[in-house]
């Protein structure tokens, strides 16, 4: 299968910490780092200019995250501002790796860093492949002939 290291830009996105996802010390749930990675994988696409629901309404296509990863650096806090940071670090035509960056919005202290690996399924949740017009988004290029899969 090949492998292509792609697009590196992060797409940030800002996201105010409400008091739900916190614990009585006023401390970010753990779990919360997770639900942030969706915010920016969502915004990604939007960035680079499609709607995953769209993806999925009229492809039948979806992303399983199949992995998951967090190491926490520091916490964030009750109505912090954070940014999320979000980019692809790896892809093929059916596994799709996104990493992420958790910062402090005041003074871009590192509070989190992630990586989140997604198959590629069709609508019975079976293996598939990205389809053809949704390629462009996760591969900066496509050398004529390559095995993309």
């Amino acid at each position: 299968m090949g492998k292509r290291e792609i697009d590196r830009e992060y797409v940030e996105t800002v996201v105010k910490v409400r008091y739900a996802e916190t614990d009585q010390m006023g401390v970010v749930h753990h779990a919360n780092y997770l639900v942030w990675f969706e915010v920016g994988r969502v915004a990604w696409c939007r960035d680079k200019g499609f709607s995953y629901a769209d993806m999925e309404a009229e492809e039948g296509h979806y992303l399983m995250v199949a992995e998951a990863g967090c190491r926490y650096k520091s916490p964030a806090r009750f109505e912090d501002e954070i940014i999320v940071r979000t980019a692809v670090a790896k892809a093929t035509d059916r596994v799709i790796r996104y990493r992420y960056e958790i910062r402090s919005k005041a003074g871009g202290r590192l509070l989190a860093t992630g990586e989140t690996a997604h198959v590629v399924t069709d609508r019975s949740c079976r293996p598939s492949r990205l389809p053809e017009r949704y390629r462009k988004y996760f591969f900066s290029e496509t050398p004529a002939g390559a095995d993309r899969g």
